[in-house]
């Protein structure tokens, strides 16, 4: 599409869908959408890049072709614009404000024991092959005098897991966002993943998953601390 060439129906659609993902990220349901901070975008209607060109959906044609496919046979018609649409989305993590997911939800609090969220599930794209790869993530602090609103910490995950990601990087991004945001005495994550672009080629071992964890303070220097997260990550989740 022409730069100078309006935005269609279809692309506004497309921005304000990336928009609301991004502002579940930010904001979920945490305060009304009319007071939620403004957003200062560039002018015109493509300030996320989903009206800004066809460059997606000319790589997946030149890709079909490439593979021996007819990019104009019926079951393939739509799907340089689909790859479009679902690659806007998963990578939707790069336009995620952290100021905006905070939000103020940093309270001061006179609690001084470990904190930790188990269990929190994410879907990310590998950047080697553009693969997915998925699992949980644990993460726990040790307040030093503040603590981070619940809702936060899955969204600082999502915003990390919906980007190009090696999981090794995006294990040590959550803990230095949180080590940044709160100064508390230590953080630890822990990341347990499933791996495609092992599963579906190369060695072809489904079912293998990789661990990565980082452990920043007192996590790291004191041992009792250290096994006090990982007895959070053994116990089973409670049933309702």
């Amino acid at each position: 599409m022409p730069i100078d060439q309006p935005p269609s129906e279809d692309d506004r659609t497309l921005d304000a869908r990336i928009r609301q993902m991004v502002d579940d990220i930010e904001r979920g349901d945490d305060e009304a959408p009319e007071l939620a901070a403004p957003v200062d975008e560039p002018e015109g209607q493509a300030a996320f890049g989903a009206a800004s060109g066809r460059g997606i959906e000319t790589a997946v044609r030149d890709i079909l072709t490439e593979i021996g496919e007819d990019p104009e046979r019926e079951g393939l018609l739509r799907t340089p614009e689909r790859m479009h649409r679902m690659w806007l989305e998963l990578t939707c993590g790069y336009r995620v404000d952290p100021d905006r997911l905070i939000n103020g939800a940093v309270f001061d609090v006179g609690y001084s024991e470990m904190v930790v969220i188990k269990g929190i599930p994410f879907y990310s794209l590998c950047e080697h092959h553009m693969l997915p790869f998925f699992g949980t993530a644990a993460v726990g602090y040790l307040p030093r005098g503040r603590v981070i609103g619940l809702s936060k910490i899955p969204r600082v995950v999502e915003m990390y897991a919906r980007r190009l990601q090696v999981q090794e990087r995006m294990t040590q991004q959550v803990a230095d966002f949180l080590q940044q945001r709160l100064n508390p005495y230590g953080v630890g994550v822990v990341i347990e993943a499933e791996h495609l672009c092992m599963a579906m080629r190369g060695v072809q071992k489904g079912g293998a998953t990789m661990v990565t964890s980082s452990v920043l303070g007192t996590f790291r220097t004191s041992k009792e601390t250290r096994d006090e997260f990982m007895a959070h990550l053994e116990r089973a989740v409670p049933r309702a």
